[in-house]
């Protein structure tokens, strides 16, 4: 099985700012496109990306059981939270509003917890299973990062559109904070993975260097008593 020419065995290096390559640069030098420090790898990725991810999976259980949006009229006040959202969309028959909101809220940052801790669980242990599945995977959750923030601006939108015209009022609740902090931790582990090291192959065993000869001394005979 022929094995697969990276950029690092050609020599290569990359610029993360303006993509421009390099032949034979070293760590550290400057692009000479745009000046930015050239790396092979990403200094520390699997270390933050894994303290990032940690971060986001404590907001995601607050981000689901705290209240995201209050509403206030003049007869009652209601507390919602995404999923009792998505039941009220769903007992009301908007049913297609319902699966939006639960999609977007809930399934779409649990399947980018779940993605990103795939890739660096295994990035870490360099294996070499599935290495394209595992770089459309990657390029998968950097395209539905972008539309993280929906239920963020709906609700800010919301909030303005309902004051303006002044028969109710609605606030964001603590939740939608911490999903925010969801998102943007999800998003800052994304952009710290480094998708290369997917292709690192482990390193090769240190060959096992040789024993020393045992000599045996020669066995002489004793005379009888």
């Amino acid at each position: 099985m022929t094995e697969t020419a990276t950029a690092t065995s050609l020599g290569l290096v990359g610029c993360h700012h303006c993509g421009a390559a390099w032949q034979g640069a070293g760590d550290g030098q400057a692009c000479g496109v745009c000046g930015t420090p050239l790396h092979r790898r990403k200094t520390d990725s699997l270390n933050r990306t894994w303290a990032l991810l940690a971060a986001a999976y404590l907001m995601y259980l607050p981000a689901n059981l705290l209240p995201v949006m209050i509403t206030s009229n003049l007869l009652n006040t209601k507390v919602d939270t995404i999923l009792s959202g998505v039941i009220y969309f769903w007992v009301t028959g908007a049913w297609g509003l319902a699966a939006i909101v639960f999609v977007a809220s809930f399934l779409v940052p649990l399947f980018k917890l779940g993605a990103l801790t795939t890739l660096v669980w295994m990035a870490q242990r360099r294996s070499p299973r599935f290495r394209e599945d595992r770089a459309r995977l990657y390029r998968m959750v950097e395209l539905i990062g972008r539309w993280s923030m929906l239920d963020v601006f709906v609700v800010s939108l919301l909030a303005g559109l309902v004051r303006i015209q002044g028969f109710a009022e609605i606030t964001a609740g603590v939740g939608i904070a911490a999903f925010a902090a969801v998102v943007v931790l999800t998003m800052l582990a994304s952009l710290s993975f480094d998708p290369r090291l997917t292709w690192d192959d482990a390193p090769a065993p240190a060959p096992a260097l040789p024993l020393p000869p045992v000599h045996n001394p020669p066995h002489e005979p004793r005379p009888l008593a």
